[in-house]
């Protein structure tokens, strides 16, 4: 699916720093999303992806909201999230505030549903994390029976039935666009398929081609099913500067700080250097100079058929005048590159 090619930026609204080294308040790291979305609107960008955390370390825990400051300030970007965490939240009210930014953006609305990796959501709202399978897929069923935009009647385990329910405001044109989001779990490619989804594949360690077995798993899924093809994406960490030297030597300290202040949390080692030069050389880092992004990328959009390419952009407290210099080397020089490449 390559001859659409579309290309994104992802953000979990990192918490930056200022020139001091002082962490910015979540409010201007807030602000400062708006302005980077506003910059890759110019810049012709197809998708900006905003994610939903509960956390100190991200600014964004309501991503709709700053959607709708964006779509006040763009013209063309699609919006959506990266992701939003459906187990944790009401369907209906997800398909409805997805419905209005719809509509105040003209139409370019669109959401990424998943399972969520961080798990602060569950007792922040008072669900049991022993449901974390059960919740995700009585609200998936629920939700994609909301796409259809007809009378719904419909009874699951968890919460009360609907009967002949219609949900408002309804979208203006078509449908909603919605997304699975996949970070490994062959489940949750035949899930995509079985709601005849696209899939967004989260490659955020190793090396993208071995997420090949999954796109095939999904590709059978779909012709079992009777479905018709899905776009496929991917969202991967990144960060662009004029040269791989100094791309190398800017992103590492700060990624180093994002990667073990979550691993400490999980268990994991703390980050190396050597490991971070394995990831950047063969696996889900695409940092480097323009060209070197754009061979990477190219490479994974031939390797597994993409119709999606969403880089991840942040990295910690990586600056803001940082992120906006990646942000207008992706748009004006990988973006164009990679389309060459794939000619």
């Amino acid at each position: 699916m390559t001859a659409q090619l579309e290309f994104g930026l992802d953000t979990f609204g990192d918490v930056t720093r200022d020139a001091a080294g002082t962490a910015l308040p979540h409010a201007q790291v807030i602000r400062d999303v708006v302005d980077e979305a506003v910059l890759a609107d110019q810049l012709g960008i197809d998708f900006i992806g905003l994610g939903e955390h509960h956390r100190a370390d991200f600014a964004i825990s309501s991503p709709e909201i700053v959607l709708a400051a964006i779509a006040a300030q763009t013209k063309r970007i699609r919006l959506g999230t990266a992701v939003t965490v459906l187990s944790s939240d009401d369907p209906i009210r997800v398909f409805q505030r997805f419905s209005t930014l719809d509509a105040v953006s003209n139409g370019r609305a669109e959401v990424i549903l998943g399972r969520g990796s961080f798990t602060e959501s569950f007792p922040l709202f008072g669900f049991d994390l022993r449901q974390y399978n059960e919740l995700f897929e009585e609200k998936l069923d629920l939700f994609a029976n909301l796409l259809r935009q007809e009378p719904l009647t419909w009874e699951g385990k968890l919460r009360p039935p609907l009967r002949d329910q219609l949900v408002y405001p309804p979208v203006e044109h078509g449908r909603l666009k919605a997304w699975i989001g996949v970070g490994g779990s062959p489940e949750s490619v035949v899930r995509a398929a079985h709601y005849d989804l696209p899939l967004m594949l989260a490659i955020i360690g190793g090396g993208a081609k071995r997420f090949a077995p999954y796109v095939e798993l999904y590709h059978r899924a779909l012709a079992q099913f009777g479905r018709e093809a899905k776009p496929i994406g991917v969202h991967s960490p990144g960060y662009v500067a004029e040269t791989d030297e100094q791309a190398r030597e800017e992103l590492w300290p700060d990624y180093k700080i994002m990667r073990d202040r979550i691993g400490k949390e999980r268990g994991w080692p703390p980050m190396s250097r050597d490991e971070f030069v394995s990831e950047a050389d063969r696996g889900s880092l695409y940092v480097g100079a323009p060209e070197t992004v754009a061979r990477k990328i190219a490479a994974t959009v031939k390797a597994l058929g993409l119709s999606r390419f969403q880089l991840k952009y942040s990295a910690g407290p990586l600056p803001h005048g940082k992120l906006m210099r990646s942000i207008e080397l992706y748009g004006r020089k990988v973006v164009p590159l990679v389309r060459d490449m794939l000619a």
